[in-house]
């Protein structure tokens, strides 16, 4: 892999926005959003212009997060939290068996996709999310219990996103099934597969690292509201 490429993940919003989700960008110049209806996800280059861009975004939607280094923001909004991820990569296959069924979702699932992904992480997944990638299920009883999918992507690497078990259904494996069929489907297509955790969830960065993936640097989330 080559370094320059690598380095486009210390700014993996921006980069998937110029792109392979260039179509699903909203374009302020030096700072890049994704249209709300997607994901209310940001990246930028340079600073000065994040005051303006975020402004103006906010007139799209009310919560949404910046991705990378502090941006500037007028007063009419607030940064409400700094959410510190890890980001971690992975550099080969994972060698484990896929043993239980896995379907791709479609259309038809999205009602029933939305609403497990913001039962456990709410406001992160919008209605156009799917779009953005491939996401996979496990179910149970024709209810969907599991998911992972594909969010970020760029020319040389696609991020595992919505890592997501009904509470009801943990501790039985399909965590780690998913992302073993995703991973394994992203090194097929010739890019290489990342993710974002959240620093304090200790569990998932274990099984995460069990899997092979390492960490790469820390990543931080701003979330930025309307200063009501």
């Amino acid at each position: 892999m080559k370094g320059t490429e690598e380095n486009k993940l210390d700014n993996p919003v921006w980069y998937s926005l110029t792109e392979n989700h260039q179509a699903f960008a909203i374009d302020y110049g030096n700072t890049k959003f994704y249209h709300p209806d997607y994901g209310p996800f940001g990246g930028f280059i340079h600073l000065e212009n994040t005051a303006i861009a975020t402004k103006e975004y906010a007139t799209l939607t009310d919560n949404f997060f910046t991705v990378g280094e502090k941006p500037e923001i007028v007063d009419e909004l607030k940064i409400t939290k700094e959410l510190v991820c890890l980001q971690m990569i992975i550099k080969e296959k994972i060698q484990l068996p896929v043993e239980t069924e896995i379907i791709k979702l479609t259309q038809e699932h999205n009602e029933a996709l939305c609403s497990l992904v913001n039962l456990i992480q709410p406001g992160y997944f919008k209605n156009k999310t799917i779009l953005l990638g491939d996401y996979y299920g496990i179910f149970k009883d024709s209810q969907l219990i599991a998911i992972t999918g594909e969010r970020m992507k760029m020319n040389a690497f696609t991020e595992v996103s919505a890592i997501i078990t009904h509470p009801d259904h943990t501790g039985k494996g399909h965590a780690k099934q998913l992302i073993t069929y995703v991973v394994n489907a992203i090194f097929d297509q010739g890019k290489i597969p990342f993710l974002h955790v959240v620093e304090s969830n200790t569990g998932a960065i274990g099984l995460y690292e069990k899997l092979g993936f390492t960490t790469r640097r820390k990543m931080s989330f701003w979330n930025i509201s309307k200063n009501k």
